[in-house]
């Protein structure tokens, strides 16, 4: 069964299983919580899901590195985006994410990125040029992307 990890829960002692991380669009907490459906869809399975959702986020917070809050999620974000053997990134049409947007430049050249950016995103051109360039696969809807996880934790295992 699925093990799911989010902020600011430690990333040390996990099972040996293969792990996902969930980037994309949260836009503080505007984007629906297409994190929990992923999750719920691929629980049945030996995973890791790193979810970078927190239960309580505090939009009030200073996005500030002198935050000890704020920057204890911006390390976990990065440190388990590192960690992760597989991240996937959905880009909800009508949000902006310029953080996901800059966590796909981080790891665009990685081979464990896959892309969901349906029409409608505002930077769909800018996503479908990098994932091009970069050889990442892409889907366009998020139930696509569930099969395309499978498939990929099969590859893993």
């Amino acid at each position: 069964m699925g093990y799911h990890v989010k902020p600011p829960q430690s990333l040390k002692d996990l099972p040996k299983w293969p792990s996902i991380f969930l980037a994309g669009s949260i836009e503080m907490g505007k984007a629906e919580d297409w994190q929990a459906y992923i999750g719920n869809n691929l629980f049945s399975h030996d995973i890791i899901i790193l979810n970078p959702r927190r239960e309580h986020w505090d939009s009030s917070w200073k996005q500030s590195i002198d935050n000890p809050v704020f920057k204890e999620q911006v390390d976990w974000e990065l440190d388990a985006l590192g960690q992760a053997d597989l991240i996937f990134f959905y880009f909800a049409p009508k949000t902006k994410s310029p953080i996901s947007l800059l966590e796909l430049g981080l790891f665009a050249n990685s081979t464990k990125v896959i892309v969901c950016c349906p029409n409608g995103f505002w930077r769909k051109g800018n996503v479908d040029i990098v994932c091009q360039r970069h050889h990442i696969p892409q889907v366009d809807n998020l139930e696509d992307g569930i099969k395309l996880i499978k498939t990929k934790i099969d590859q893993i295992k």
